[in-house]
């Protein structure tokens, strides 16, 4: 039997009285397309090839990191809540508490 645990609290997430959340993540650098000359004989699929043989090589470890980056995670209902609000996990400055008039 396979048993999750959440990512966030490391809490054991039972699935059969709760629903597992899964968060994937993907990072990866862009090129601003403004700032490159635009040039209709360029073969961008063969570039983009090039690219990803490059990020194939053993010695470019480091630039593949740089460029891109993939996770996984598996979230409690709990945890996935407070995700789902403030996905970037920044401080909030003040939160109001306002009466029930």
């Amino acid at each position: 039997m396979i048993h999750f645990t959440c990512d966030c609290c490391k809490r054991p997430i039972e699935t059969a009285d709760e629903f597992r959340y899964v968060v994937r993540l993907e990072v990866y650098a862009s090129l601003d397309p403004a700032e490159q000359e635009l040039d209709s004989d360029r073969d961008h699929l063969e570039e983009v090839h090039d690219i990803l043989e490059q990020l194939d090589d053993a010695e470019s470890d480091q630039i593949s990191g740089d460029v891109y980056h993939q996770a996984r995670f598996d979230l409690c209902s709990n945890c996935r809540k407070r995700f789902v609000k403030n996905p970037l996990g920044r401080a909030t400055s003040h939160e109001l508490n306002f009466s029930q008039n």
